[in-house]
């Protein structure tokens, strides 16, 4: 059981956990063990609210399929345990990050002050950049 909030939860047969071998350091158990975990977690099929799937489909994320699945890969540690709860840590991190409500920006005009300040540091730059210039001189 995994707990998203107080009153959401996911149940472990919701969420597909497959050992696979890690690549990278790991000496000679890299070929033997098992220690790198997917994780696969189908949204539409999930017992979630209608809101948290309706964000979390909504969500930009490269670990959110077209179909509608999140397939997380976990290989940061060599303990298969420290990676799988790694995993599960980081699913409920991005279901708790889908189910926050943004705060609508306000748009907003810069102040006479700042328009004043920004026109005035253009003319200085232009200045500067002025007497980088050659001299002409009158040979004619």
């Amino acid at each position: 059981m995994l707990n998203i909030s107080a009153n959401v939860a996911l149940a472990d047969d919701e969420i597909e956990i497959s050992a696979v071998r890690a690549r990278g350091a790991g000496g000679q158990n890299v070929n033997k063990v098992s220690s790198a975990i997917h994780l696969r977690f189908d949204i539409n099929a999930s017992s979630l609210p209608g809101l948290y799937k309706q964000r979390l489909l909504n969500l930009r994320d490269r670990r959110i399929s077209k179909d509608g699945v999140v397939v997380i890969k976990a290989r940061k540690y060599r303990s298969q345990d420290k990676n799988r709860t790694d995993a599960l840590e980081r699913l409920q991190k991005l279901i708790r990050g889908a189910a926050l409500a943004r705060k609508a920006r306000l748009p907003t005009e810069p102040t006479k002050a700042a328009r004043k300040k920004r026109l005035d540091s253009k003319t200085r730059r232009g200045l500067l950049k002025n007497m980088r210039r050659r001299v002409a001189t009158e040979c004619d």
